[in-house]
């Protein structure tokens, strides 16, 4: 019996596969949330010298990507060895230092590998050894990475958004998990249920009270599970937000004017409800007496 045989006939070994490369993948989100908008503020800050001093030679700065400067510590800048890299572990074999100068390593590190290994498996439970599971992980993965930036930094890149909007369309098309003409609609009524909404917002407060980055973030959501889950997203996004906007706000000591990043919330209830949207809703309907 080959590998995909038995997983494909072992749930449990899946399961623990999935978990595993989570851990892999949640050590390189962390890579890609750190440096993806230093990324971005280099390119627009190179972009702006570009257009305001288009005839002075500027330097160019030093690389800086995904792969190249190598990680390094921030204070000492001694260079992590490969085994000060494993996820978690090394982690906790070194008492969450660094292993040269002993500055603090926040925990946030391994709590995003562990995040990432928790719903990966989650994803391999739900959908087993299929095309599905194999796609859901790619969305799950970039969800996170989405929501962690947009905490952050209030971001939403596009070079995210957009190519998942693009794969979810791709996947609708084998019929994955919604058929391409409900797949395009959900991409469609998900843009503009949001940029409806902030336009509203905005005649009437004359405020912004969200950016263009949800608006695409719930297309691709609608990409995925088709217009369907729209709604289950957009109530569960906005009362989880409500609630932990509040407390957020409350522990701050901050006022209601203070922006609040809409994407994690988003994010957490797209996924929730591309992966249990039908159970959650029939449900209600059965409670409700539909």
């Amino acid at each position: 019996m080959g590998l995909l045989e038995y997983l494909a006939s072992n749930a449990l070994a899946f399961i623990l596969l999935a978990g595993l490369f989570g851990l892999i993948v949640g050590s390189f989100l962390n890579v890609v949330i750190h440096r993806l908008p230093r990324m971005m503020e280099r390119e627009w800050r190179q972009q702006a010298r570009e257009i305001l001093e288009p005839e002075t030679d500027h330097p160019s700065e030093p690389t800086y990507n995904l792969v190249l400067p190598h990680s390094h510590c921030p204070k000492c800048q001694a260079e992590i060895k490969a085994w000060q890299n494993v996820p978690v572990v090394s982690y906790l074999a070194l008492g969450g230092r660094c292993g040269s100068c002993k500055m603090g390593i926040s925990p946030r590190y391994p709590l995003v590998e562990l995040l990432t290994a928790a719903l990966s498996m989650v994803v391999a439970w739900q959908f087993g050894f299929t095309w599905q599971a194999g796609s859901m992980l790619l969305l799950t993965w970039a969800l996170v990475t989405l929501s962690l930036i947009d905490a952050d930094t209030q971001l939403l890149p596009d070079a995210i958004v957009l190519p998942m909007l693009w794969l979810g369309l791709i996947v609708s098309s084998f019929g994955l998990f919604t058929d391409l003409n409900t797949a395009l609609a959900g991409a469609v009524f998900g843009y503009l249920s949001l940029w409806s909404v902030y336009w509203l917002f905005k005649l009437v407060t004359g405020k912004e009270g969200m950016g263009y980055g949800d608006f695409k973030l719930l297309a691709m959501i609608g990409a995925w599970g088709g217009w369907q889950v729209l709604p289950l997203t957009i109530l569960l996004s906005s009362l989880v937000g409500a609630i932990l906007g509040i407390i957020i706000l409350k522990s701050r000591g901050d006022s209601n004017a203070t922006p609040l990043p809409f994407g994690p919330y988003l994010a957490i209830a797209g996924w929730i409800a591309l992966i249990w949207g039908e159970t959650i809703t029939s449900q209600y309907l059965q409670f409700a007496g539909f």
